[in-house]
């Protein structure tokens, strides 16, 4: 009996390390974890010079964004893009353009993070000269038109100059607000007879 027990205790220690694997498999294993690299932060998608553009209920033109690159990660469905050029088109009113080294686009395409020189210029138009604002980053919310910093903010009109901490934009009323620390100069000039 003593050589049958002998030739069994293998095969018990191979089936007890089994059960024990498998056992710490199960412990381990973090639930509802995936193994699909969906939880890894690599794109999926990369697009080189491109444009998108968006149309209003009324089919116009509404914005245009274009790039030389572009990254998507489905981890958290946001898109990194080099050196936007962001346009802003408003019927019967000025343009506006944002610029900046680089954006993120974010809530499927309801908000991008600008960072890194970013400047946002109205266009000149009969009655004022071209306003450019400059700060070192800017959220939009494309649908809605509005955009706002908390970073330093300088402004130029012409000869006219504001400086102040905080932004906020809405491109539909025209109206940029400086939050604190305003200082500026506003220089009117006379029309010509």
């Amino acid at each position: 009996m003593s050589q049958r027990s002998s030739q069994l205790f293998p095969l018990i220690l191979i089936g007890s390390l089994a059960a024990l694997t498998f056992w710490l498999e199960r412990v381990v294993d973090i639930p509802g974890s995936r193994r699909d690299g969906k939880l890894r932060h690599d794109p999926d998608a990369v697009v080189e010079n491109f444009s998108v553009r968006q149309f209003n209920s009324e089919g116009l033109l509404q914005s245009r964004l274009q790039a030389p690159h572009m990254e998507h990660y489905p981890d958290d469905d946001s898109s990194l893009i080099q050196k936007p050029y962001y346009t802003y088109y408003r019927p019967n009113l000025p343009d506006t353009v944002i610029t900046s080294k680089q954006a993120r686009v974010t809530e499927k395409g309801n908000k991008v993070y600008l960072w890194g020189d970013v400047v946002a210029t109205r266009a000149a138009t009969a009655a004022r000269a071209k306003m450019v604002a400059r700060t070192p980053d800017l959220t939009i919310r494309p649908d809605d038109g509005t955009g706002f910093t908390d970073s330093p903010v300088e402004i130029t009109q012409a000869s006219s100059w504001m400086k102040g901490i905080g932004m906020d934009i809405n491109n539909n009323t025209s109206v940029f607000v400086l939050r604190s620390q305003v200082t500026g100069m506003l220089l009117r000039m006379k029309p010509q007879p």
